[in-house]
């Protein structure tokens, strides 16, 4: 969904209409990609104030992924929370929230420039993710070495590339193994598999973002990080994508071979967990 152009934004400290919202030409995000940023959902407390969830996980995970970049992030997660408030309060028909911190602006190559980061605050209507997702595994690998593996960057043009493959074939998401072919993650989702009977996610090292309902998956529904051949998607008869904004969506379909049920029963007890926690606990 494209936002509203008079939705409010925040940029470096001001809130102002996104219709006037201005970010140099010269920023570094813009002309190398040189940022980080982070996708909470929007929820509703128990008291009916809406909430960014999993917010202080959201801020921890901005500052290890700016450091990875060698990139300050000028403000304090205080400053960011009242932000976060004040689109909540803003932008009431909004169900995500995204902030994202740039190299600022810069000279036209990847060298950065002296000047302070940029730091943006917006939101925006939730994507259809629909019941559930048909994937495809896409040729391209996840360079699970590179010095950027793991962090939330702007750097998303691989994504566009394979989520676009994806569509072309019929698909909802494109899943990359990676150098070693293993299995990795998804263009912007965290992949868990039924494998042997065992609820299991790739870990970490083999080059995959640390998701944040990934993470919360893995503390509340019994899984287990481990490598896998991406070959096993071939055989797998039950599976799901994580991520901010789409919690827990069953797969119905990978390369074409359909999975049934859907969703499974680890799949749909995953589901159960993530929603009582997302009840009982916005900034779990």
């Amino acid at each position: 969904m494209t936002p509203d152009r008079d939705a409010l934004v925040w940029v470096d400290g001001a809130v102002v209409p996104a219709s006037q919202a201005a970010v140099s030409p010269f920023d570094h995000g813009v002309t190398v990609g040189d940022g980080v940023f982070e996708t909470a959902k929007v929820v509703t407390d128990r008291d009916g104030v809406r909430q960014a969830f999993a917010l202080g996980r959201h801020l921890a995970r901005l500052r290890r992924s700016a450091a990875g970049l060698g990139l300050d992030v000028p403000v304090d997660d205080e400053t960011l929370r009242r932000a976060v408030r004040a689109l909540l309060d803003a932008n009431p028909d909004d169900g995500r929230l995204r902030i994202t911190v740039t190299g600022g602006h810069g000279p036209l190559g990847s060298g950065r420039g002296e000047g302070p980061p940029t730091v943006l605050v917006a939101s925006a209507p939730v994507p259809a993710w629909g019941g559930s997702a048909a994937v495809v595994t896409v040729p391209w690998r996840r360079n699970e070495h590179s010095p950027v593996a793991g962090l939330k960057t702007t750097s998303y043009a691989e994504n566009v590339v394979a989520l676009r493959a994806a569509h072309d074939a019929g698909a909802d998401e494109a899943i990359f193994a990676n150098t070693a072919g293993m299995l990795c993650e998804g263009t912007g989702s965290n992949i868990f598999v039924v494998h042997e009977g065992e609820l299991v996610t790739p870990p970490l090292s083999a080059g995959c973002l640390a998701g944040i309902v990934r993470e919360l998956v893995l503390e509340v529904a019994g899984a287990t990080e481990r490598d896998l051949p991406i070959e096993v998607l071939a055989d797998v008869t039950e599976a799901f994508l994580t991520s901010s904004t789409r919690d827990v969506q069953p797969i119905d379909t990978i390369d074409g071979r359909a999975l049934t049920p859907v969703p499974g029963a680890r799949t749909a007890d995953a589901a159960a967990a993530l929603a009582a926690l997302e009840a009982a606990d916005v900034d779990p």
